[in-house]
């Protein structure tokens, strides 16, 4: 363990931002470089002698939380890292952009705040790139069976670094002109700066696993033709049907899913764009949805310029404090302010949206909301609560509804679906298609990264074992497990 009397001596401090005002001028990373370094040693002191850590609960990939937090309270970087990636492919990732599910199971967080385990992460992945201590772990010899990964998102490419290096052939397809999925095109550069992706796949590459970009199964390759092709095969393709909202106006030009807008904006990052076909500058933006995703088309409305950015959300304003019915160590439902919330506009809660209007060019310009409460169970509309606010681009961020069925991939499959329209599983992760697997949200639902993470890790033991009969891969979960939530 670190300090035994670190929790008592040491209050929590995290990450330091840039100002509001330097910040919204660049798409750079909103932390101040080099700010963690000189108080994680502190803060990983707080990591206390709890007898059962609580926060293995709280992350689905089984993180080491103690151990690595003992190294990096010891400056012990070598091997704070090796503990770190025992457990977790892409710690730099999980470490900028999970919500940290264990932090809420930690037991300091009973009656103090919690250790700040997702900045120790950060902390100790950062400083191994730096150091030189993430290397490629190239097999020692090769299976001669071939894989194909569908979908290279933090599940597709768990996957296929873990079966890489059991030695098997592996092929990451992705429809997009990059590889990331989500992490590329649905993550803002001010959260994580794409850098930290391209140098994975450089590892992985130098790993062996072999690359195919702009290639959509189901349409570009046949999913029959693909599966006779290789050994087994893993969709990873993720859960982006986005939920739509069907009411009137919504045909008005100028009203965007948010996976149509961020992408754009990450492409003018990339040097695709000059500018983005699509930008706030100078509009008054509306992003329904409380959720990442839509503090995600904040931040980028406020770098864009908005004239204003509202937030709508249909549930009431969550508290501050956990709620009796959320007790420790569930991930509660608190309100959380983000980077992008700090950086202005208007959060409102408990509104539903009635209409849009538009001008006689067919450009939207106003948005019909009414306030709404929960009676027996059933949204209701509060009379006379009717208003309209100004809305010349507004983005839909209301999660997804399952996996895509447009591109012939399920079909193509013949792959069974649950009742979620999310694709049926096994035990290990094998749809009914023998020999074809799925992980992440594909299978899971829309879910967070730690979990896609895990899917992945699984889903390759399930692979591993079904293409040489046995597999030391680690399964740090199964299909059925869920959060820790009440």
């Amino acid at each position: 363990m670190a300090d035994p009397k670190g929790f008592l001596n040491h209050g929590r401090e995290v990450a330091q931002t840039r100002p509001v005002g330097e910040r919204v001028q660049d798409w750079n990373e909103v932390y101040v470089p080099g700010s963690l370094l000189p108080i994680i040693s502190k803060q990983a002191s707080r990591c206390m002698d709890c007898g059962i850590p609580f926060c293995h609960n709280g992350c689905p990939l089984g993180n080491l939380i103690p151990e690595w937090n003992d190294y990096a309270y010891r400056e012990d970087w070598s091997a704070a890292q090796e503990r770190l990636h025992a457990t977790n492919n892409f710690p730099e990732f999980t470490g900028r952009l999970c919500p940290a599910p264990c932090e809420s199971a930690c037991v300091l967080g009973i009656n103090q705040p919690a250790v700040t385990i997702k900045n120790v992460e950060v902390s100790i992945i950062d400083q191994a790139w730096d150091r030189g201590d993430v290397a490629p772990q190239a097999p020692e010899r090769l299976s001669g069976k071939t894989v194909a990964v569908i979908g290279s998102g933090p599940a597709g490419l768990a996957a296929a670094q873990q079966l890489t290096r059991a030695g098997h052939t592996v092929a990451v397809y992705e429809r997009a002109d990059r590889i990331g999925g989500l992490l590329r095109y649905g993550i803002p550069e001010f959260k994580m700066e794409k850098r930290h992706i391209n140098r994975r796949i450089e590892q992985m590459r130098a790993e062996g696993t072999k690359f195919r970009t702009g290639v959509e199964i189901g349409r570009d390759i046949d999913a029959a033709k693909l599966r006779r092709r290789y050994d087994a095969v893993v969709i990873a393709a993720g859960s982006t049907t986005a939920r739509d909202l069907p009411v009137p106006g919504r045909e008005l030009k100028g009203i965007y899913q948010a996976m149509e807008y961020l992408p754009l904006a990450n492409k003018v990052q990339e040097g695709d764009y000059v500018t983005t076909p699509v930008s706030a500058e100078g509009k008054h933006v509306v992003v329904i949805g409380g959720g990442d995703t839509g503090a995600d088309c904040v931040g980028t409305a406020h770098r864009q310029g908005a004239a204003s950015v509202t937030q709508l959300e249909i549930m009431p304003k969550p508290g501050e404090e956990r709620a009796p019915h959320q007790p420790w160590p569930t991930f509660p439902m608190l309100y959380k302010v983000t980077s992008a919330h700090e950086e202005g506009g208007e959060r409102v809660y408990a509104v539903n949206t009635t209409h849009f209007e538009g001008d006689e060019d067919g450009n939207v310009q106003f948005l019909h909301l009414v306030e709404v409460e929960f009676i027996e169970g059933e949204l209701t509309p509060k009379p006379d609560t009717e208003r309209k606010i100004p809305a010349q681009l507004v983005t839909l961020a209301m999660g997804f509804t399952g996996t895509d069925r447009e591109n012939g991939l399920v079909d193509q499959f013949a792959l069974e679906l649950d009742e979620r329209g999310n694709v049926a599983r096994d035990a290990e992760f094998q749809t009914n298609v023998p020999g074809v697997f799925v992980a992440g949200d594909a299978g899971r639902g829309q879910s967070l990264i730690v979990w896609a993470i895990a899917e992945g890790r699984s889903a390759a033991r399930g692979v591993d074992t079904f293409l040489t009969g046995a597999s030391d891969l680690p399964a740090p979960i199964r299909p059925t497990d869920r959060a820790l939530t009440v």
